[in-house]
């Protein structure tokens, strides 16, 4: 791929002599493009669901299950997804759940009741699921070889993505049918595979330089392995619950509590989503300062702040200004336990970790309206906060976390 050898001169930190050093610059571009696949296509169907709402005449309640198929679908294949991943290598696995998320898309779009809606959700949730464990988890071993913290990059092309995904979904919704737009996703989604999953498929992923984290690879995790993954996705969990409050309860909150504007409302979860992205953009140079640990107790108490903040502000300004410190602080902490969790137990580790992670992205908002209706929503909110906070002393108390159970002292690569 030409194009790509090009692009991948230009990634920091990759010299074009050394043969070595230029494959994995194309595999750390190609992964990237994969992340911002992600992104691009999971929000571009996110905002035709209320059009695809109307068209299957689903009440709220039906929508309500229908959209469970995503989260089951996601749930159930996580589980088997690092099994196939090291069957099969995580580097096939994510260029085939790349074509199924591109072409499951389109499939919504063709339903005309919420059953038919559902069912072709499992699809998509399955493929989505499947996606986000297979290229974590070539993520984490392409991390271990580079030998920097670079995990958060991917991240914020997955943010990046979404935010493109979202910006065009919202310009084309007035003026194109949800089947065209979603079909013309797949055909996005099958050309950026085309680009990028030759690239996957002809390098294998990297060896992990650690004998431990090789055998972790090849067979299941020691007992230490697993509970120390089990923490860190734990971690994980408190993190997306905050990602799932904000973006389902974020607006209302603004609106509802606050009496912004509509716009002004709207502006709230952009506004997190915004400051979320640039700290994972800044997130390799803060965990090759700081440690991964310190990066995430910082991030655990700016998040928890910020939230505070966010919730119990007296103005709208007030609580943007903690929505935004909230995203900065929330920002590194989920690829942090991610790759924790894969340089511990392989792509087994990426899947609990990511599986207990959606979980609590499927948690928060489920759990906020129901703090709201028996207290307030602003006090609902805080619990993102203590959270976060949770999710900082988790980390504290898991710095030497090893395969074996033992302590460690963390590398000060922050790897």
């Amino acid at each position: 791929m030409p194009l790509l050898n090009k692009l991948a001169t230009a990634v920091p930190g990759a010299p074009g002599g050394d043969p070595a050093v230029r494959s994995l610059s194309r595999l750390r571009l190609a992964l990237t493009l994969f992340f911002a696949l992600d992104g691009f296509l999971f929000a571009g169907w996110v905002v035709r669901i209320p059009a695809i709402k109307q068209q299957t005449g689903a009440s709220a309640g039906d929508l309500g299950l229908a959209l469970l198929g995503v989260s089951a679908g996601a749930v159930v294949t996580m589980t088997l997804t690092g099994r196939l991943c090291r069957r099969y290598g995580s580097h096939a696995v994510t260029v085939a759940t790349g074509v199924l998320l591109s072409l499951s898309i389109a499939l919504p779009a063709l339903t005309h009741s919420p059953l038919a809606l559902g069912l072709v959700l499992l699809v998509f949730g399955a493929a989505y699921g499947g996606i986000n464990v297979a290229m974590n988890s070539a993520a984490v071993d392409l991390v271990a070889a580079l030998r920097r913290p670079v995990m958060p990059s991917f991240h914020a092309a997955f943010s990046l993505g979404g935010m493109l995904g979202a910006g065009l979904g919202g310009l084309v919704a007035g003026s194109v049918a949800p089947a065209a737009h979603l079909l013309g996703l797949t055909a996005a989604g099958l050309l950026l595979t085309a680009l990028a999953g030759p690239v996957l498929l002809r390098h294998p992923s990297p060896a992990p330089p650690a004998p431990a984290a090789r055998e972790a690879r090849r067979g299941p995790a020691p007992a230490g392995a697993r509970r120390a993954v089990l923490v860190f996705g734990v971690i994980a969990l408190c993190t997306a619950y905050g990602e799932g409050a904000l973006a389902d309860w974020g607006a209302l909150h603004l609106e509802q509590d606050l009496h912004a504007h509509p716009g002004v409302a709207a502006a709230g979860y952009s506004v997190f989503a915004l400051t979320m992205t640039a700290g994972r953009l800044s997130g390799t140079a803060l965990l090759e300062r700081l440690g991964q640990t310190r990066t995430l107790v910082a991030g655990g108490a700016t998040a928890s702040a910020g939230m505070l903040l966010g919730s119990l502000a007296p103005n709208v300004w007030a609580a943007l200004l903690g929505f935004a410190i909230t995203g900065l602080g929330l920002a590194n902490i989920f690829p942090v336990a991610v790759a924790r969790a894969g340089a511990l137990a392989g792509p087994s580790g990426v899947a609990t970790a990511s599986t207990l992670g959606y979980g609590g992205m499927l948690l928060g908002p489920p759990s906020i309206g129901f703090l709201a209706d028996w207290f307030s929503l602003p006090l609902a909110l805080t619990t993102v906060a203590a959270l976060a906070a949770g999710a900082a002393l988790i980390g504290y108390l898991a710095r030497n976390a090893t395969a074996g159970g033992g302590r460690a002292a963390e590398p000060a690569s922050g790897q």
